[in-house]
């Protein structure tokens, strides 16, 4: 039975542990985890945003400087028109010099050559033999005659080298003819190219049919040749387009795409995800070590305080039983104290006849007395001495259990006028023996002029006798039985207050217990020696009185307990 007891307890509490230790975690936990996940959510969304938007005004800013480039060139060729009559152009030296100056002007031109309307290719300037070829059927000759101008995607032509033209019609009544000239594509590459998005970013072009018109630095697709992914590029009518995609080799990319030259051409920006998201990443490292982190956190301070609130449970647990044993106690005393009070009664009435009885033996032996001679009356007064002494002895008696009966009376409280000359001295009688016994030496400073008070006496009797005993056990553990002194003292330290003062020279009380012993309860004796009431009670009984108890102390010195009672003034 007892080892099923101890187990059902030790189950209950695992079991309390186990609730308190989950609702100390999980309460937050949620509160944390929610917070994290909400910041984590706009922070990551900020940064996917930022990312966005960063891609795309690098795109927009990229297909700017592009369609300037190529407004600038066909700008040029039409300012040299416009500047330049057919005969004037039809001159090698006037066709070189006007290459020079477009040369001068912008790096990006190869040569120049002048076309009639029949497409032959009249005067040129540059390092290839392309004068007197004929251009009437290519489909760029065509374009420039239909629409005024035109720039081309990437072809091979005559020279069988990618490349690309610029071109434009100069018409007028007398004469048709038309001014071309090639890009360099290396520097129109380089351009494109320039665009540095962290350490995978690149830009490309492609022409409305997914063909390369540009060098691309991480892929196998050269110029000219047609991107397998440009499907999934085109769908979208958005100015600027975004959106992540797993290239041929399982690489994800971050890709924005926008039309070029009326959309003949697109511009194609990616960078590989993980580096776009770089930061974004790093974030969400941080905020797993944060919640790592703050997890750890959470279940170790949740098992510190779970494990201080289980002491603390056991504690009480413990007080709890204790104070049962302390009620059961204090229960038992007051049965003793009322089976001593009925003591005292029952023993009362055999001295009152040991009295008369005494009495009756005194008129006796003094009637006889005088029919005696004098040796007869020697005999007698030892018989005389011996009835003094009983009379002496039955009268301690008798004081002693009108002592234990004015003590545990149950009389209702009785407010009278108390004066502490009288009082006390009664008081310090009952106790005198036990001292005595102890090796305590009992002092007595009651001063005459100590005004009376008001109260109740079988309740400022109970408060002085536990004063006393407290201090005949805290000297005697300290001093054993010899040694020891007591000391009670009472003066009116003005016509309003009396202050009555008792002094041992016991082991005194620890500064972290002063607080504490006018607690019920509360006491440092051990088990079976004190109930932790006496104080407590002392205290409620002098407030009672509308006086106040205070407490010196220091170990191993000594203890003083001062009442302060207000003095009746008339």
């Amino acid at each position: 039975m007892i080892e099923d007891s101890v187990q059902k307890q030790t189950r209950t509490e695992d079991t309390v542990r186990r609730s308190i230790l989950t609702n100390m975690i999980l309460v937050p936990f949620i509160p944390f985890i929610l917070a994290i996940g909400v910041s984590f959510y706009y922070f990551t969304t900020s940064l996917e945003n930022n990312t966005t938007a960063s891609m795309k005004r690098i795109v927009s800013d990229h297909r700017n400087m592009i369609e300037a480039f190529l407004m600038e060139r066909k700008a040029d060729l039409e300012f040299v028109t416009n500047a330049f009559q057919y005969d004037e152009i039809n001159s090698k030296e006037t066709i070189d010099a006007i290459f020079e100056n477009l040369k001068k002007q912008s790096g990006a031109f190869i040569d120049l050559g002048l076309f009639d309307p029949q497409g032959i290719h009249v005067r040129y300037s540059g390092k290839y033999e392309l004068q007197g070829k004929t251009y009437a059927d290519e489909f760029w000759f065509k374009q420039v005659l239909e629409n005024g101008s035109y720039i081309s995607d990437v072809f091979l032509g005559y020279r069988r080298i990618p490349h690309f033209i610029v071109a434009v019609k100069h018409g007028s009544a007398e004469k048709t003819w038309v001014l071309r000239a090639t890009i360099d594509t290396l520097y129109f590459d380089r351009m494109i190219s320039q665009v540095r998005i962290g350490k995978t970013g690149e830009a490309y072009i492609l022409n409305k049919d997914g063909i390369s018109q540009s060098e691309r630095r991480s892929s196998n697709i050269q110029v000219m040749e047609k991107d397998p992914e440009f499907a999934d590029f085109s769908k979208s009518e958005e100015p600027i387009h975004t959106f992540i995609k797993a290239d041929a080799s399982g690489v994800k990319h971050l890709y924005a795409t926008t039309w070029l030259k009326d959309r003949e051409w697109m511009l194609v920006v990616r960078q590989e995800k993980k580096d776009a998201y770089r930061f974004l990443y790093t974030a969400v490292y941080i905020n797993l070590v944060i919640m790592i982190i703050g997890i750890a956190v959470i279940i170790v301070v949740a098992n510190f305080i779970t494990n201080r609130i289980i002491k603390q449970i056991e504690k009480l647990g413990r007080e709890k039983k204790s104070l049962g044993n302390q009620l059961i106690r204090a229960a038992k005393l007051a049965e003793i104290g009322e089976m001593a009070a009925g003591f005292a009664h029952e023993i009362n009435n055999p001295l009152q006849i040991i009295k008369s009885e005494h009495a009756l033996i005194e008129t006796l032996l003094d009637d006889v007395s005088h029919k005696m001679n004098e040796n007869e009356k020697k005999d007698l007064d030892e018989i005389e001495d011996s009835l003094g002494q009983i009379k002496l002895q039955v009268n301690r008696c008798s004081e002693i259990t009108h002592a234990i009966l004015r003590f545990g009376r149950k009389n209702e409280i009785r407010q009278e006028v108390l004066d502490p000359c009288r009082i006390i001295p009664e008081i310090v009688h009952m106790v005198e023996k036990k001292a005595e016994v102890n090796g305590i030496e009992i002092i007595r400073h009651l001063s005459k002029n100590s005004p009376q008070f008001m109260g109740d006496a079988s309740q400022f009797q109970q408060v002085i006798l536990n004063l006393f005993n407290n201090a005949i056990d805290a000297i005697s553990e300290r001093h054993g039985s010899k040694g020891g002194v007591l000391k009670i003292e009472t003066a009116g330290k003005n016509q309003n207050n009396l202050t009555i003062e008792i002094t041992d020279n016991g082991i005194g009380i620890s500064q972290e217990n002063i607080s504490k012993i006018f607690s019920p309860f509360f006491t440092t004796k051990p088990v079976g020696k004190g109930t932790g009431l006496g104080l407590a009670v002392c205290h409620g009984i002098i407030e009672s009185f509308g006086g106040t108890m205070e407490v010196k102390s220091e170990n191993n010195v000594g203890t003083t307990f001062i009442i302060s009672l207000p003095a009746i003034t008339q």
